[in-house]
């Protein structure tokens, strides 16, 4: 996709959101997997919401065929759009939304 890519995987919260914030002038998105971070953090809903960048939202299961916890997340209400249930094909089409500045959230 002509591409440059800085990828993390942290179980840290804070590493999570500090990464968001320090390449938030480099970054034309973000796709992000916040994993059950994604019923729990204001945090890393606050540091998205901050930097004001495209932010597609993927889950490799469908979350709504799960407990009903993890129906709710801080992140959705922040991002442009949400994946779920594709596997790791939705990593793909996440970040071709964003390579193709797709965003859903202006289309209303």
């Amino acid at each position: 996709m002509g591409a440059d890519l800085r990828i993390i995987q942290s179980n840290s919260e804070g590493e999570i959101v500090s990464f968001i914030g320090e390449n938030a002038d480099w970054a034309d998105g973000i796709v992000i997997n916040p994993a059950a971070y994604t019923h729990t953090s204001v945090a890393i809903r606050d540091a998205i919401a901050a930097v004001g960048l495209p932010t597609i939202e993927v889950h490799i299961s469908n979350v709504f065929k799960r407990e009903e916890f993890r129906h709710f997340s801080y992140i959705t209400p922040v991002a442009s759009g949400l994946i779920c249930g594709l596997g790791p094909e939705g990593y793909v089409l996440a970040l071709e939304a964003i390579v193709r500045g797709i965003n859903p959230s202006t289309n209303d």
